[in-house]
């Protein structure tokens, strides 16, 4: 799995971010889904090898503008996309379905693919799951951003272990279909009589990977309980711990508390994103210092920049 940053600034484009969105590409199918998708997402994609037709879900964590104004765009372009038929579904907060129907609507815009919508109503304050199938599993929870604003973690379904090759070889069992048996954990009968139990050669399960990526929000423990444990916590950093104060008034988090929070959720990895404007600038010393104070509470923090690709590794830790 890949994530794709194709908007890193907070509330407005600058000369070189464009505002929220980031892709998650699930590299052996070669499809893509999209969380939030703020204006002018559409011209990044040109510019990165994401290919719309590819693309088969879209997650919003809340309804400012910086972070859907680009979906009107994206989903009429993505008509005139190979595999333009195939259908889109929009997850997102009560409300996402009224904005893209509207505006669709209201500019006569026909889409030539099935586009579908699941409103996410959580009946609980805490972690839910909103979408299960073969290969993932999707988890909520809500945040604290003044309006409705969710998290989404992307939790990978186990692999089956590795099959012990060498030793099916040393016992003289063919190499073909019955490895195939052997693997799924069924038990054969080898020509000579022999029973080989698949169970007691094939080694633990490969745990899934976890991705995490939030919503805008002030410090909240849904947070930590939704990245416990991560691969990869995706968090807002919008101001540096001087401004704390404006990130409290406008329910952001400094880069200094995403750093705490993957460090109480013992997350691999925390990617900032989400940055203020009034620190872009080429002269300014403000960046250096924002990543800085996420590295003095989590090590493992690296500051995302638009169109940057970070490939999402297994823990093979145990």
């Amino acid at each position: 799995m890949k994530l794709t940053f194709l908007g890193t600034s907070s509330a407005t484009p600058t000369r070189k971010r464009n505002v929220s969105a980031v892709a998650l590409t699930f590299v052996q199918r070669g499809a893509w889904w999209l969380f939030d998708c703020g204006e002018g997402t559409q011209h990044q994609i040109l510019r990165s090898p994401l290919k719309l037709g590819r693309l088969e879900r879209i997650f919003i964590t809340h309804l400012h503008g910086d972070h859907v104004f680009g979906l009107p765009g994206v989903l009429a372009s993505r008509s005139l996309a190979d595999s333009a038929d195939e259908p889109l579904t929009i997850h997102g907060p009560a409300g996402i379905k009224r904005f893209v129907t509207n505006a669709l609507g209201s500019t006569n815009t026909h889409l030539a693919y099935p586009l579908r919508f699941a409103e996410i109503y959580l009946t609980s304050t805490g972690i839910s799951t909103v979408l299960t199938d073969a290969d993932v599993r999707v988890d909520c929870a809500p945040l604290s951003h003044g309006v409705t604003s969710f998290g989404f973690a992307v939790i990978e379904a186990d692999k089956a272990g590795r099959l012990e090759v060498d030793r099916l070889r040393e016992l003289g069992v063919p190499q073909g279909p019955l490895y195939a048996q052997l693997k799924a954990g069924k038990s054969i009968t080898l020509p000579d009589g022999r029973t080989v139990d698949g169970r007691e050669f094939v080694g633990s399960p490969i745990q899934g990977r976890k991705i995490v990526i939030c919503g805008d929000t002030t410090p909240t423990p849904n947070t930590v309980e939704l990245a416990r444990d991560a691969d990869v916590l995706v968090h807002e950093a919008t101001f540096i711990d001087e401004d704390a104060d404006l990130a409290a008034k406008a329910n952001h988090s400094t880069a200094l508390q995403a750093g705490r929070a993957a460090a109480k959720a013992n997350a691999r990895v925390l990617i900032l994103t989400h940055f203020s404007p009034r620190y872009d600038a080429a002269d300014n010393q403000r960046m250096p210092q924002l990543l800085d104070e996420a590295k003095s509470a989590f090590a493992e923090t690296l500051p995302a920049e638009d169109l940057w690709t970070y490939s999402v590794a297994r823990n093979t830790d145990g």
